[in-house]
C-alpha cells in the first residue's frame, strides 16, 4: 500500500468515526430526551393530586426501573457528557455567535444543576434503601431545602431548553416540520410551565399535611448516612465534571499552541486571506479571521448556509465525507461547491461564500455568480381601478396583504423574494436547489399565489369593484445573482435575458387574460405534466426567434407531486 493509499484509508476511517460518534450523540440526546419528556409528564399529574402522580409513576417510570433502561439511560448520559466534551475539545476555536454558547452554556451547565437531584433520590434509594415518593421530594425541595427547590427549578428549566435546541436543529429541514413547529413550540413552554406548577401544588400539599419528611421509626443512623453520602456523592460528581471541562480546556490551549506551527492559508475572493492552524475548517478560519460567514446550524453540516464555492485548491481539498455529501446531494450542490463547516483544507485554498451574514445579520449571495434560476413575475391585473375606488390607506392594507399573500407563497415553495415594484413582485427559486428543483418551486408558489388569493378575494367581497385577479410569468435560465445596490439599500437580485423574459411572460398573461404563462423551459425541466394546457409561441422584444410556452387559463389545475393544487378563477 502507497503512503497516499495509506492516507486515504485512514481519513476514511476518521469520517467513518465521526458520522458514528455523531448518531451516538444524536440517538443517546433523543434517549435522554425521552426520559425527560416522561418524567415531566408524570410531575405534571401532581397539578390533580400527589396520590395521582404517585400511582402513574409506575408506568412513566417502567422503562427505567429495569437493567436495560438503567444501562440506556445512564450509559446516554455519560456518552452525551463525553461527546459534548469531545466536541468542545475539538472545536479549533471559541470565536461563535452567541447562540452557539448558549446552547454550549446549557450544555455544561445542567450536569452541575441535576447532580445534586440524582444523587438525592437515586444515591439517598440505594443507600437507605427507602422507596422515593413525590410526596418526599416535594417537602425536601419546597418545605426543608427552598433553595434547593430554585436551584431544581432552574436545573428543570436548562434541561428541557437545552433538549428542545438541539431537538429543533434535527428537524429543521424536515418537509413536515413546519407544519408542525407552531403545535410543538406549544408543548415546548407549555411543559415545563405545568411541571414548576406542579412542583408548586406538590410543596403546598405536603406543607399542609405537616408529615414529616423520612419515615417514622427509620433509624436515624442510616438517615444520617444517607444524607452523608448523597453530599459527598454529589460534591464527587460536580467537581469531577468541572475537572474534566478544567482539562479539556487546558488540552485545548496546548494543543493550539502546538497547532499554530503547521498553517495553512485560506484566501477568500474578495482579497482577504487567513493563516490557521491545519485541521482547522473553512468556517473555523472565517470567525477566527472576523469574516462574516453564514452558518444557521452553527457548523454541524445540518444545513447548507455556510457553503463556499471552491475557486482554486478543490482538487488537493479532502473529499466531503458522509454529513456534507448528504447535505450537497439534497441542493444539488455543483462539484466546486463544499460546506465551510466540513471543508478541512491541507493546502492553500481559495473561496467565496455562497451566503455570508451582512452587517445587520440579513443573508446576501456572493455578487457577480452566474446560476442556473425560475424567474417569477406576479402583478395584480387591473389595479387603477381598484385603487381608484378606494382611500390611500385602504390600498395600502390591500397591498400588503397581497404582499404578504405572495411572500409567505415564495418562501412555502422554496424560493425567495427579490423585490415588490408598484403592485407586482419578483422572485428568485433555485439559488440554492438545481435548475430542475427550482422550476417545480416556481409551479408550486405559483398555485399556492393563486389558491391564497382566492381566500383574500372571500375576505374582501364587495369592497372592490372588479375580481382581484394576478397575472404570473415564470422562466428559468442563466442569470447573474449577487447582492446589488448602494449602502442600506443592497439587496439579492438577479439581472439577465432570463429576468427579462419572465417579465415579459407576465406581460403576455394579461394580453391573454391567463392566469400563468410559463415557458417551455421551465415545463420541460420541472418534470410536471403540463400537456394539458394550449401550448402558443409568443414573440420575445430583442429576441429573434419566438418562445414556446404555456398558458394556463383561469379556472384550470396544475398537478403537482404532492397532488392537485387548484389554480382558481
Amino acid at each position: 500500500m502507497s503512503v497516499q493509499q495509506a492516507a486515504n484509508a485512514h481519513q476514511r476511517r476518521e469520517i467513518e468515526l465521526e458520522a458514528t460518534l455523531s448518531r451516538l450523540k444524536l440517538y443517546s440526546g433523543l434517549v435522554l430526551m425521552t426520559f425527560v419528556v416522561m418524567h415531566l409528564s408524570n410531575l405534571c399529574l401532581a397539578l390533580i393530586s400527589l396520590e395521582t402522580a404517585e400511582r402513574a409513576k409506575p408506568f412513566f417510570m417502567a422503562p427505567w426501573h429495569n437493567p436495560v433502561g438503567l444501562l440506556a439511560l445512564y450509559g446516554s448520559l455519560l456518552a452525551h457528557a463525553a461527546l459534548s466534551l469531545r466536541a468542545l475539545y475539538r472545536r479549533r476555536t471559541l470565536k461563535m455567535p452567541a447562540r452557539e454558547w448558549f446552547q454550549l452554556g446549557l450544555g455544561l451547565s445542567f450536569p452541575l444543576l441535576i447532580a445534586e437531584h440524582v444523587m438525592g433520590t437515586r444515591g439517598l434509594s440505594m443507600v437507605t434503601g427507602m422507596q422515593i415518593t413525590y410526596a418526599f421530594v416535594a417537602q425536601a425541595l419546597w418545605v426543608e431545602t427552598p433553595e434547593v427547590g430554585i436551584k431544581q427549578a432552574i436545573a428543570l428549566v436548562v434541561v428541557w431548553t437545552h433538549g428542545c435546541i438541539g431537538l429543533h436543529f434535527w428537524l429543521r429541514y424536515r418537509d413536515w416540520y413546519p407544519r408542525w413547529m407552531p403545535l410543538l413550540l406549544s408543548a415546548a413552554l407549555l411543559v415545563p410551565v405545568l411541571s414548576l406548577l406542579a412542583l408548586a401544588s406538590a410543596g403546598r400539599e405536603t406543607e399542609q399535611a405537616g408529615a414529616a419528611l423520612f419515615p417514622p421509626g427509620m433509624d436515624r443512623a442510616l438517615i444520617f448516612k444517607g444524607i452523608f453520602w448523597k453530599d459527598r456523592l454529589t460534591y464527587a460528581v460536580v467537581w469531577a465534571f468541572m475537572i474534566a471541562v478544567a482539562a479539556v480546556l487546558a488540552a485545548r490551549f496546548v494543543r493550539q499552541r502546538f497547532a499554530w506551527r503547521d498553517q495553512v492559508e485560506i484566501r477568500y475572493g474578495d482579497g482577504r486571506s487567513v493563516r490557521v492552524p491545519r485541521g482547522h475548517s473553512v468556517l473555523e478560519a472565517s470567525r477566527l479571521g472576523g469574516i462574516p460567514h453564514y452558518a444557521v446550524c452553527g457548523g454541524k453540516g445540518r444545513c447548507s448556509t455556510c457553503r463556499v464555492q471552491v475557486l482554486t485548491g478543490l482538487d488537493e481539498a479532502p473529499p466531503p465525507d458522509q454529513i456534507e455529501r448528504a447535505t450537497l446531494k439534497r441542493i444539488h450542490a455543483p462539484a466546486d461547491v463544499r460546506l465551510a463547516c466540513q471543508l478541512r483544507p491541507e493546502r492553500p485554498i481559495t473561496v467565496v461564500p455562497i451566503l455570508s451574514a451582512g452587517m445587520a445579520g440579513e443573508v446576501q449571495v456572493a455578487a457577480g455568480r452566474e446560476r442556473e434560476i425560475a424567474v417569477l413575475f406576479c402583478d395584480i391585473r387591473g389595479f387603477t381601478a381598484i385603487s381608484d375606488s378606494r382611500l390611500p390607506y385602504d390600498t395600502v392594507f390591500l397591498l400588503n396583504r397581497y404582499f404578504a399573500l405572495v411572500g409567505k407563497a415564495v418562501e412555502r415553495a422554496g424560493g425567495q423574494m427579490d423585490k415588490f415594484i408598484g403592485d407586482g413582485a419578483m422572485a428568485l427559486f433555485g439559488i440554492d436547489a438545481g435548475k430542475e428543483e427550482a422550476c417545480r418551486q416556481s409551479l408550486r408558489a405559483a398555485a399556492l399565489i393563486l389558491d391564497e388569493l382566492r381566500d383574500l378575494e372571500r375576505d374582501i367581497a364587495g369592497e372592490i369593484p372588479i375580481p382581484l385577479r394576478v397575472a404570473i410569468g415564470i422562466h428559468a435560465g442563466p442569470a447573474i445573482v449577487g447582492s446589488m445596490g448602494y449602502g442600506s439599500v443592497m439587496h439579492v437580485t438577479a439581472i439577465g435575458d432570463t429576468v427579462n423574459i419572465a417579465s415579459r411572460l407576465e406581460t403576455a398573461a394579461k394580453d391573454l387574460d391567463a392566469a400563468v404563462v410559463v415557458s417551455e423551459t421551465v415545463a420541460t425541466l420541472s418534470g410536471i405534466d403540463l400537456d394539458r394546457f394550449e401550448t402558443r409561441e409568443i414573440d420575445i422584444r430583442g429576441s429573434a426567434r419566438a418562445l414556446a410556452v404555456r398558458v394556463m387559463p383561469q379556472g384550470a389545475s396544475l398537478s403537482l407531486e404532492t397532488g392537485e393544487t387548484a389554480l382558481p378563477a
